[in-house]
Parts: C-alpha cells; structure tokens; sequence
C-alpha cells in the first residue's frame, strides 16, 4: 500500500472519530463495481454504505461479489435516485448512456454530492463526437478523472499543468476508458514533445475478457474466447477513439491527430498491454522518449517508465493501480514502439476513480491503492 497516511489537514481521520464520507456504489456487481467496492474496503477513510444493482437487485453483496470483504450484511438495491440521495460519493457503474440521468437528478438535488461516472456519458466535450461514436443526448462535460494528464499551455498563458489541479474542486467526474488510459498515456508526452509524427498513430491492444463487462454473450463465453484472439472495434470504430484524441487535444495543444486504433479480447481475466507505433522525429533517439516520459511522469507514484531495454508486461500490473511504460526506436522501420501496460480494472477503471475521489475530497490521492501487482 502507498503509504501516504491520513491527517486533519488532508482530509477525515477515522481514527480520531471524524466523520467519514458515506459512498454509495451503483452497478456494484459488474466488474468495475466490483473492483471499485474491492478498493473502498481497504480504504482508511470511506465508508460503503450503500450498493445497488439491476438484475442483481435483492441479493446480498456476499452473494454477488463474494471476493469483497465489507463489514455488515449489505444487500443490492434497486438502482434508483431514491436509493442514492443522501450520500456524500455516489460512484455510478452503469452502461453508457444511463448515467446521465440519474447524474443530473442528483447534483440537482444536492450541488455537495461528488458524482463519479465509471461510464462514458460526461467524457467527451464535443457533442458531435458523441453522436459520431454513441447513441443518444449528450450529458454534458465532466471533470476528466486522470490526474496524471499534463495540460497543454500557451507561450504566456497561465493555469493549471495537471489535471489534477482540476479534480482538487470537482464534484463531477468523468473516469477515462480503460484503454484511452493506456494509449494516452503512452502517447500524451511524445506529442507533447514533438518526437512523433502525431498524424500517423497507431495502437493495438491486447486487452483481457472483464473489458466486455460481465453480462453473458455467447462471444465472451470461455469456450468461445479460450485459445484465440478476437478483434473488435476495427476501422476507427470504437468509442475511446475520440477520447484519445482529445487527450492528445488538451496535453499538446494539437487538433490535427490521426489514429487508427485496434483492440484485441485475448484469454486472460484482466490486463491491457498497449502497443502503440508512430513515425520518429528526425534524429529522434530511445534516449529523448524515455527523457520526454520521465520528465512529464516524474513524482507520479502510479506511473513507472521503464528504463531503456526494458519492455511492460500485462502480470506486472495485475490487481495493481499502475500503468508501466516502456518505448523504443526501430532504426530499420524508423518506427517509434511505446507499450503501456495496465489493469482495466484498477489504473484503467476504479484505481482512477478512487484517485480522483481521494483529489475531490481532500485525502491523499493514492490513499487505499497499491501499485503491488500480484504474482503469479
């Protein structure tokens, strides 16, 4: 566990009797409710006072996510407004397109409430890229939950370099797509740098099974999956395409990148290892990538960039809140390869979601992660 203890200055010490924020987790047996309720119980200052579920909905929690160790006997509720007013954190778990209302009803009710979306509705800024990519109205814009992402200034201008000096005053936030989290940050610091040739970007992803979420479709099905990789989202079809670019948008300053962008369901569990390519810079040496990565990611405890030579694999990372980077230049392609490898449940989903709930509410950011994997 990060060790980053809890003071009366950064936040509730439950030690000392002070009041702890009161979660309520919605979609709480899929995956990444799942894994965030397995993050809130070895949290020193949150409390799990309410989870729901659909389908799920009556049983106990025991029941649905057995591997959660909660005190107290918690039992799923329906997925309502009703069920969630009252809390201090409301974390929504949801399909896309079915947190935007319950979203809005909320902070209507109470402008307090921190709303943490795990879904897409409030990443995107432009509502013709959610139209182009997802069905139904915008929601509207959130606080992006990346608090790693450098922001991109103007010569003179002033404000803020991180994006978690934003998420410090959120009470809205968007959690990114898991592998809009690995592309972007294998990539953010390299545009940034010049050192590729930003409109001709390439990724392919090998990216586990708990991706698709847990409802049963006969392609996610063990006989199905075991033994072959299955594409999807090919030809500039999936939904994290436009977020990428946007993150690329907003760390760099650029509005003319391409990518073409290829995930890949591969037999294991959980893990995402990005392979992403570009053109080199003129001159552009292994040296100035890892410079360009360390510089922008240096202090940052959930990031490690890899030293020359060494390439991230996915079991580096499992169960951990950590994203490994590793790059390279093929002088022969004059091709630069970044890897980043992540867990799409923790660092890709509810590991950014608690980061960026420890940000909004003042305790340490890294308070109840660990970047420990697990081995085997």
């Amino acid at each position: 566990m990060i060790s980053e203890p809890l003071s009366p200055s950064s936040g509730p010490d439950p030690h000392q009797g002070g009041h702890r924020p009161r979660v309520a987790v919605a979609g709480a047996s899929g995956y990444a409710g799942g894994e965030t309720l397995r993050l809130l119980a070895g949290h020193p200052g949150l409390e799990v006072a309410t989870v729901t579920g659909h389908s799920s909905a009556g049983r106990p929690l025991s029941e649905a996510v057995p591997h959660v160790d909660l005190p107290g006997e918690l039992v799923l509720a329906e997925t309502s407004v009703g069920t969630l007013r009252g809390h201090d954190v409301v974390v929504l778990a949801l399909p896309h397109g079915e947190s935007g209302r319950i979203a809005a009803a909320l902070r209507a009710e109470d402008p307090d409430v921190l709303v943490v979306d795990l879904g897409a509705d409030h990443r995107l800024e432009d509502p013709a890229d959610w139209a182009d990519y997802y069905v139904g109205e915008h929601s509207g814009t959130w606080t992006y939950g990346m608090p790693e992402l450098p922001l991109h200034l103007a010569a003179g201008e002033t404000g803020p370099t991180r994006q978690r000096e934003l998420l410090s005053a959120a009470r809205e936030v968007a959690v990114p797509g898991c592998n809009a989290t690995a592309v972007t940050l294998a990539l953010a610091p390299l545009v940034r740098a010049g050192l590729v040739d930003h409109t001709a970007l390439s990724a392919v992803l090998p990216v586990g099974y708990s991706g698709a979420g847990r409802t049963a479709k006969p392609h996610l099905l063990y006989s199905e999956a075991a033994g072959g990789a299955a594409p999807y989202g090919v030809g500039g079809s999936h939904r994290h395409i436009p977020e990428i670019l946007q993150n690329l948008r907003r760390s760099a300053g650029i509005t003319d990148a391409r990518l073409t962008f290829t995930p890949v369901l591969v037999p294991m569990s959980r893990g995402i290892l990005a392979v992403v390519t570009a053109p080199a810079g003129n001159g552009v040496r292994e040296a100035d990538l890892l410079d360009a990565l360390g510089a922008d990611y240096e202090g940052e405890p959930a990031i490690t960039v890899l030293p020359a030579g060494s390439v991230p694999s996915t079991q580096q990372v499992t169960g951990a809140n950590l994203a490994r980077i590793g790059a390279t230049v093929d002088r022969r392609s004059g091709q630069v390869t970044v890897l980043c490898a992540i867990d799409n449940l923790v660092k890709g989903t509810a590991g950014a979601a608690l980061q960026s709930m420890n940000l909004a509410l003042g305790l340490p950011e890294h308070a109840g992660l660990s970047r420990t994997a697990l081995a085997p």
